[in-house]
């Protein structure tokens, strides 16, 4: 698996549109969605972790810290860091304890990432989500980053807002009732996201641009 090429995307991006008009707008707006694609590697769940919750600014600021406190970011130079060291790069503790609890699963073998990323979808999911500090919303981003089609982040902020605004409803789905539409869109959810990923984040650097550089 890699990133997927022009011919699936446009057609995975033709029966959506045909099932949903909200990735018809989608689509007029950013065409193809670009994938965002990450290698089976340690280091991509590690910084998805690192980036939960918190600014994307923010996030970057102390993952950069991470790199240069670590170099690569393996499972070993992960387990020799102290916990010292990763506090004052910004991780917060309950971050650190996942970190290190996935780097001593990849280490001992308990995670095979390589056997994740060629696996079949829900056998590749439930081992991820056996280990302490991997949940439903990691694995499946880990999942579409390694060009899963129709891995699916459950819950998504972003994901969800962007549905809402493209269908015009005053509300957002519940993150249940997002999930159970998005049933929907197999086996194509992994382009769906990428499609309201694409979209919501074209219209944010729109209305930056408009602001002037300002942040809307």
């Amino acid at each position: 698996m890699t990133t997927p090429d022009d011919a699936t995307l446009r057609r995975a991006c033709d029966e959506l549109m045909a099932r949903d008009p909200a990735f018809q707008a989608a689509f007029a707006v950013i065409g193809l969605p670009d994938w965002r694609y990450s290698p089976p590697l340690y280091r991509t769940i590690a910084r998805m972790i690192a980036f939960q919750q918190i600014t994307t600014k923010a996030a970057a600021s102390i993952w950069a810290r991470v790199e240069a406190a670590l170099g690569e970011v393996t499972p070993a130079a992960m387990l020799a860091a102290s916990e010292d060291e990763l506090r004052a790069c910004g991780l917060s503790r309950p971050k650190i304890r996942h970190l290190k609890s996935i780097a001593e699963a990849v280490e001992s073998g308990a995670l095979d990432l390589t056997r994740v990323y060629h696996g079949e979808m829900d056998a590749a999911r439930a081992e991820l989500l056996a280990v302490k500090g991997i949940g439903p919303w990691t694995a499946d981003l880990f999942l579409l980053s390694c060009g899963r089609l129709d891995a699916f982040p459950v819950a998504d902020v972003g994901l969800m807002e962007a549905y809402r605004l493209l269908s015009g409803h005053e509300d957002r789905y519940a993150p249940k009732a997002f999930t159970q539409l998005a049933e929907s869109w197999r086996p194509w959810r992994g382009v769906a996201a990428h499609l309201l990923w694409g979209w919501i984040n074209a219209e944010r650097a729109k209305a930056y641009s408009a602001s002037g550089g300002e942040d809307a």
